[in-house]
């Protein structure tokens, strides 16, 4: 599951044990990217309280558009285990199997419908160059409905999954079909 250690549901104690049982109520089983920091629970609830913030708190970006950004900045660092995990989610929102692809593969998005073209391109630039941002590409997002608070949230999602991507990718964290399904959305 992963290159390093992890405990597992059935071995936590204590405050580990209780985040693990919170989130099987809420989400309805522990990801493995959040058992890799079972050796520290404190980072792991500070994690997952960035990521519920981010992903399902209040703001201007639909849940589809954020699960978009998670897709297209992991298939831009080649993590197979996130681009799994959130095209699974993003089905829930976009049915087109083409688009989907664009999205999973990050390729053909400037073909995609305005708005969430701008949006995964940005992702995508802030991800692969981002000493190349400039002040004008905030323009393209205003010019497609982004208020300056969705600008900002476009751009902590983009930087979760950079750093989420490398905990996988450095840890060696996989993903098999069972994991990847039946997480409760709320």
């Amino acid at each position: 599951m992963a290159w390093i250690e992890q405990i597992d549901t059935d071995d936590a104690e204590g405050k580990l044990a209780e985040m693990y049982a919170q989130l099987v109520r809420q989400r309805g089983k522990v990801s493995n990217i959040l058992k890799v920091h079972s050796l520290n629970p404190e980072a792991m609830g500070n994690h997952l309280d960035l990521y519920m913030t981010i992903m399902f708190g209040r703001s201007g970006l639909s849940r589809g558009e954020r699960e978009a950004i998670a897709v297209v900045v992991s298939a831009n660092n080649d993590c197979a285990y996130c681009v799994n995990h959130h095209a699974e989610a993003l089905r829930r929102y976009i049915k087109d199997e083409e688009t989907l692809s664009m999205l999973s593969t990050a390729d053909g998005l400037e073909t995609l419908e305005p708005r969430l073209s701008n949006i995964v391109r940005h992702a995508e630039k802030l991800t692969n160059a981002p000493e190349a941002m400039t002040e004008s590409d905030l323009g393209e997002l205003r010019a497609v409905g982004l208020s300056d608070r969705d600008i900002l949230d476009l751009t902590l999602i983009t930087a979760y999954f950079n750093f989420v991507n490398r905990i996988a990718l450095g840890l060696g964290v996989e993903f098999s079909d069972e994991e990847m399904s039946g997480y409760k959305d709320d």
